[in-house]
């Protein structure tokens, strides 16, 4: 499917919030925070201030980067929501993810637990119905992602998933590659947020 260029604006960053994790995870994250901000796009990201995501939103903040947080009130104790930035608040995490999915135009994929998981899939499900045409780029750094590409592919090879679904993406494997691979992605008009509402 071709897509028309476009600039990007803004970018929504799913990822960990673990400050356990890898420091090379975490480092990844600010140069990519710091990369989205050198090149003018609007970090939309789940609020926090810990692990990837607070790492990834300082960066982006500290470069003089815009960034929007949106996080559930039950999580803004938990994930300790970075006061420097803009913030939304909302209910629940539903809304979270729609508002996040409703506020960017892009979405970058960093290494995350089971919650960056579920936005992830939920996103290229609604890819695969033809929802949105919006890139996204997965950081892929030691193969990280490649368990999740390989039940992908397994899908697709017992007839599951249609073989254009493995387009949907594109992956990297070095942090300062992940804005470049945005910019370079062609991008279509895709179906109204109402219509994401409706069927997602």
């Amino acid at each position: 499917m071709r897509r028309q260029s476009q600039r990007l604006e803004s970018a929504c960053v799913f990822c960990g919030s673990s400050d356990a994790a890898d420091p090379e995870f975490l480092a990844a994250a600010a140069t990519v925070g710091k990369a989205l901000a050198v090149s003018g796009i609007r970090l939309v990201y789940g609020g926090g201030g810990v692990g990837l995501m607070g790492a990834t939103a300082q960066a982006a903040h500290e470069a003089g980067g815009d960034v929007l947080g949106i996080i559930p009130t039950f999580l803004v104790g938990v994930e300790r929501a970075l006061e420097t930035v803009e913030h939304i608040i909302v209910d629940n995490m539903h809304e979270r993810k729609m508002l996040m999915f409703q506020r960017s135009d892009s979405f970058v994929v960093l290494p995350g637990g089971i919650g960056t998981l579920e936005e992830v899939v939920e996103l290229l499900s609604w890819r695969r119905l033809d929802l949105h045409a919006k890139p996204v780029v997965f950081y892929n750094p030691r193969g990280f992602w490649d368990p999740l590409f390989a039940l992908f592919r397994h899908t697709v090879d017992e007839r599951l998933t249609p073989p254009d679904f493995m387009e949907a993406w594109v992956s990297v494997t070095a942090a300062h590659e992940v804005v470049p691979a945005l910019l370079a992605q062609a991008r279509e008009p895709f179906p109204s947020e109402a219509a994401v509402g409706r069927r997602g």
